[in-house]
C-alpha cells in the first residue's frame, strides 16, 4: 500500500497474515496483522528485526530461550504483551483462543537476544495530567525504546490510549525518524482525526497512518469513543529516537499553570446537556 492514510478493512482483518505496509518503503517500517484461530500453530524464522504485539486472545509464545503465556482481553484496559526479536530468530505461536497480533518489522539483520515484555514490564504513563484542564490527558505505554533495548536494535514501540473527546500526541510534535500509527476504537463506529503536517485524516477502526520524518502529528478522538493506537518508530543511523520536538507555538500548553480562556460556570464535572 502507498500513501499516508491506509484504510483498514471495515469488518476486520481476515485469518492469517495481512500486510498493511512493507518495510521496503522509504520509511523502512513494515506493519502487518497476524490472526490465528483457536488451536492453530504458527511457526516462522524472522527475516528482519521484528516485534509481535498481542492485540487480543490467549497464546503460548516460544522464541530462543523464551517460553511465555499471554492473554489479552482489552487493548484499553489491559497492558501489552510483546515479543521483540532479531532476524534469524525462530518463533512459535500456539493459539489457545482466537488471537491477533500486529507485527512490526525493519530491515535490520544485527543480532541481539530476544526479549518478552509482559504487562507487568510496561507501566501506564498519564501524560498531560493537569495541563489545559486535562484536555490532552492520555495513557502512554512505552513497551521498548533506547532505554531498555540492546544497542543493535532499531525499533521503538509503544501504545497510546486517547480518552473520549480528548487529544493525544499533543502539543503537536515531530522528530527526524519515520513513524507509523495503527488505530483501534472502543466501538466499531468510533473515529478520530489525525493531523499530519497541514493535512487532517479521519481515522477509523483498523486504519493506519504513515508519518514521514519531520511532520507534526497530533491526534484527537471523537466524544464517546476511546481511541487506541500502536506507534512504531525506527532509529536512524547516528540519530536514535529519544524525545520529540514540540512545535514551539503550542508548547506553552504543556505548562500546568498555563493561562488560557475558559467560560465561567463550566467545569469538568458531568453535566446533562
Amino acid at each position: 500500500m502507498n500513501g499516508a492514510h491506509l484504510r483498514g478493512p471495515a469488518g476486520g482483518f481476515p485469518a492469517g497474515r495481512t500486510v498493511i505496509t512493507r518495510c521496503d518503503n522509504a520509511d523502512g517500517l513494515g506493519l502487518g496483522v497476524l490472526r490465528l484461530r483457536a488451536g492453530e500453530r504458527h511457526e516462522e524464522t524472522l527475516q528482519r528485526e521484528t516485534a509481535l504485539l498481542l492485540m487480543q486472545g490467549t497464546v503460548a509464545v516460544s522464541a530462543g530461550s523464551i517460553s511465555a503465556q499471554a492473554r489479552r482481553e482489552s487493548l484499553f484496559d489491559a497492558g501489552p504483551s510483546c515479543l521483540h526479536a532479531a532476524a534469524g530468530t525462530r518463533v512459535v505461536l500456539n493459539a489457545t483462543s482466537d488471537c491477533e497480533f500486529t507485527v512490526y518489522e525493519t530491515p535490520n539483520t544485527a543480532q541481539f537476544a530476544a526479549r518478552w515484555f509482559a504487562p507487568a514490564d510496561v507501566g501506564d504513563e498519564h501524560r498531560g495530567h493537569g495541563q489545559v484542564r486535562n484536555r490532552s490527558l492520555r495513557i502512554v505505554r512505552t513497551i521498548f525504546d533506547g532505554r531498555n533495548s540492546p544497542p543493535e536494535a532499531t525499533l521503538v514501540l509503544g501504545e497510546v490510549i486517547t480518552l473520549p473527546g480528548g487529544w493525544s500526541s499533543y502539543p503537536p510534535h515531530h522528530h527526524p525518524q519515520p513513524e507509523i500509527y495503527h488505530y483501534r476504537f472502543t466501538a466499531p463506529q468510533g473515529f478520530g482525526h489525525a493531523e499530519l503536517g497541514e493535512q487532517v485524516f479521519k481515522v477509523r477502526q483498523y486504519d493506519t497512518v504513515r508519518i514521514a520524518a519531520g511532520h507534526d502529528h497530533a491526534q484527537c478522538a471523537a466524544p464517546g469513543y476511546g481511541m487506541y493506537y500502536a506507534w512504531v518508530i525506527r532509529h536512524l543511523p547516528d540519530c536514535p529516537y529519544t524525545v520529540p520536538e514540540f512545535t514551539a507555538e503550542h508548547a506553552w500548553t504543556m505548562q500546568p499553570d498555563a493561562s488560557f480562556w475558559w467560560p465561567d460556570g463550566i467545569g469538568d464535572e458531568h453535566q446533562d446537556a
